[in-house]
């Protein structure tokens, strides 16, 4: 299982925001601070905000923060946000009905189970549970 990049990046831009509550951060600051593309970050950040895991702030002082508290924010639902629609598997897309195991083959079940566990976890942890008391974190991701 491999994460895509577009979660990795929005699990990052989070951390970034929760690691400085009351902040309005910029996207330059999270892509220096997470060696990252500003303009991948940028339709990264657009899915957040459509998604309502963070508020934009336009302007010359713009930027975003958090849509909720970091306690709130579940790591499960954005991951289930940002990789919904993308199959773990071939055999797993509906629209991918070429299989020749269709309808025989017990991988399939086993492999969606082992998905619903993947994200029951992930559903127990929140941005906070990444965040709070993590000083190595807050000192990396330090908005300047």
């Amino acid at each position: 299982m491999r994460l895509t990049t577009r979660t990795n990046l929005a699990v990052r831009i989070l951390m970034f925001c929760a690691a400085n509550p009351g902040v309005i951060v910029r996207k330059s600051e999270i892509a220096r601070a997470c060696d990252a593309s500003e303009n991948h970050l940028g339709q990264v950040i657009h899915l957040l905000a459509h998604r309502k895991f963070i508020v934009t702030h336009r302007g010359r002082f713009g930027g975003m923060t958090l849509a909720r508290a970091p306690a709130e924010i579940s790591i499960g639902a954005v991951f289930r946000s940002l990789e919904k629609g993308l199959p773990f598997a071939d055999c797993l897309n509906p629209k991918e009905a070429s299989c020749p195991l269709a309808g025989a083959c017990r991988l399939t079940a086993i492999l969606c189970e082992a998905l619903e566990a993947f994200y029951a976890r992930l559903d127990a942890v929140s941005l906070a549970d990444l965040t709070d008391g993590n000083q190595a974190l807050r000192d990396l991701l330090r908005a300047a």
